[in-house]
C-alpha cells in the first residue's frame, strides 16, 4: 500500500492535485516566469527537462519514496509549480516536504504559505506523523529564510553532502517540525496567512 497515498489538498488559494503529464505545459510556463533553473544552488528543470523530470517524480512515486504534487493557483486553475512529499519513511512515521519551486509571479504571497499549512496538517493530521523534515542548499538563503518562517528548526548541517549538477559541493541545511510543534506551528501560519492576504 502507498503511504502517503495520492490525495487532493485545497485551500482558499490554492490547490495541489497529483503530479501528472497534463500539468506538462502550464509548468513550462511557470518555470519560465523568473527563469528559476538559472539559480546555481537549486535543481530546478529547464523548460526543456520539465517531462522528464515529472516522469522522474512519477517513477519515484511507483517506488513509494514520494509522492509529488503540482501547485494550481485558484485565480487562472494553472499549474504554477511543484511540491512534494519526499524521502518518506512509513515505519518511522517521518516526511520530507521538499523539491519545491514555484513561479516567480506567485513567490512572496500567500501561497507558499498555504502549501505548507495543508502538507503539515495532512502529515500530522491524517498520516500521523512524528516529523516533518525540509532540506535546502546552505547558500539557498531565501529557501531556508522561508523555512524558518514556518516555525521549523535547523538539526544541523549536513558539510559536503552531495555534488550539484554544475560540479560544486552542496551543504545541506536540515531542518524540521515535530509533532508536539504542530499546534504552534499551525496557528503561526494561519495568523501568517491572514496577514499575507
Amino acid at each position: 500500500m502507498l503511504w502517503p497515498e495520492p490525495i487532493t489538498l485545497s485551500l482558499d488559494n490554492v490547490r495541489l492535485e497529483p503530479l501528472s503529464k497534463d500539468h506538462l505545459d502550464d509548468l513550462i510556463i511557470a518555470v519560465n516566469d523568473g527563469q528559476l533553473y538559472d539559480h546555481w544552488y537549486t535543481s530546478i528543470p529547464e523548460p526543456k527537462d520539465m517531462d522528464a523530470e515529472i516522469t522522474r517524480r512519477l517513477n519515484l512515486q511507483n517506488d513509494k519514496s514520494m509522492l509529488p504534487f503540482a501547485v494550481i493557483s485558484l485565480s487562472n486553475n494553472r499549474a504554477v509549480g511543484m511540491t512534494t512529499y519526499m524521502n518518506i519513511d512509513q515505519e518511522n512515521k517521518r516526511v520530507e516536504i521538499g523539491s519545491t519551486w514555484y513561479a516567480k509571479s506567485v513567490q512572496r504571497t500567500s501561497l507558499n504559505t498555504e502549501c505548507k499549512l495543508m502538507l503539515l496538517k495532512h502529515a500530522f493530521e491524517n498520516l500521523d506523523c512524528i516529523c516533518v523534515e525540509f532540506r535546502t542548499h546552505f547558500m539557498n538563503h531565501q529557501s531556508r529564510r522561508g523555512i524558518e518562517r514556518l516555525g521549523a528548526k535547523l538539526d544541523g548541517i549536513l558539510r559536503s553532502n552531495a555534488i550539484q549538477k554544475n560540479g560544486t559541493i552542496r551543504d545541506t541545511a536540515v531542518y524540521s517540525i515535530i509533532k508536539n510543534e504542530w499546534s504552534s506551528v499551525r496557528a503561526n501560519l494561519e495568523y501568517q496567512i491572514v496577514k499575507e492576504r
